[in-house]
């Protein structure tokens, strides 16, 4: 297992934007080189600058504080460096105030819902967004591309302005109870939901996203898991792309043989060519 991207100083962001009071509530934006450049003529954007596809970015390590988004920095600009706008987010996690059930998750989503704000000052098409997240963080894209689905009911509910096209997991928490039942993380997963998985169907039903299939409206998900990860069992992604296929969602699953968990938020590795693919079938599809 390689996390050698873990060590390297991530890039400079183009911006910090933060979308709440909370020094955890912020995105850091990356812009494509192209826009840095004199527009050329057509469809324009914000200050006069043709706009971007934009990807929500969601980096993981198990919704804890101790993990931030740092290190998704170097697969940020490296999309940015493809024509993407990457909105990569900084969220409330556990041991913090506010973190957990249900911040973590009303934190992204209001990050999302920021978007039209950001888009007045860069030049973003809010036309053509999607998420991807990588570990805990994939949990959270799928989240997003299926709140609509969250029952009315639930802590988590709020009203969708600005859908997503689909979204991209890498290695991800997808199935949140078979990931309690599983211990994956130590028990992080009853951590997040205030307890026992098993005991919460109703937390179960709004915060994961194997529950909340089928996603519908169109969708896309794509799916991505190391063959050789240890910290996230591959057979949480065939579990999720199994039950959304038979319920006529449109999800793909790309199994990478002989990589494991850090590997897929690494643009120097094998596992890059998938994840820039999966980008480009959720937004250019």
């Amino acid at each position: 297992m390689s996390n050698s991207i873990l060590t390297l100083p991530p890039p400079r962001p183009h911006a910090r934007l933060a979308y709440g009071d909370d020094p955890a509530q912020f995105a850091d934006l990356y812009l494509p080189p192209s826009s840095v450049l004199p527009a050329p003529a057509g469809d324009q954007g914000a200050n006069g600058r043709p706009t971007h596809p934009v990807l929500v970015m969601v980096h993981g390590g198990f919704w804890r504080s101790v993990y931030d988004l740092a290190h998704v920095g170097h697969l940020c600009a490296a999309l940015a460096a493809e024509g993407y706008a990457v909105y990569s987010l900084e969220y409330r996690r556990l041991g913090q105030p506010g973190g957990g059930w249900p911040g973590t998750f009303l934190d992204v989503a209001s990050a999302v819902e920021a978007l039209p704000a950001v888009a007045a000052t860069y030049p973003l098409d809010l036309g053509r967004v999607a998420a991807v997240g990588h570990s805990a963080g994939g949990h959270l894209a799928l989240w997003l591309a299926g709140r609509h689905r969250v029952p009315s009911t639930s802590d988590l509910w709020a009203p969708v302005e600005t859908p997503l096209r689909g979204a991209v997991s890498l290695a991800g928490v997808v199935d949140l109870r078979r990931a309690s039942g599983l211990s994956v993380g130590a028990g992080v997963v009853d951590q997040l939901l205030g307890g026992r998985a098993a005991s919460l169907a109703g937390r179960l039903e709004a915060g994961s996203p194997y529950e909340l299939l089928p996603l519908g409206l169109g969708v896309l998900q794509v799916l991505i898991h190391g063959d050789r990860d240890e910290i996230v069992p591959l057979e949480l992604s065939r579990r999720y792309a199994t039950r959304a296929n038979s319920l006529a969602d449109t999800c793909t699953l790309t199994v990478l043989p002989g990589l494991a968990h850090f590997e897929l938020i690494d643009p120097r590795s094998a596992a890059w060519p998938s994840v820039l693919a999966a980008v480009r079938t959720v937004l250019d599809g």
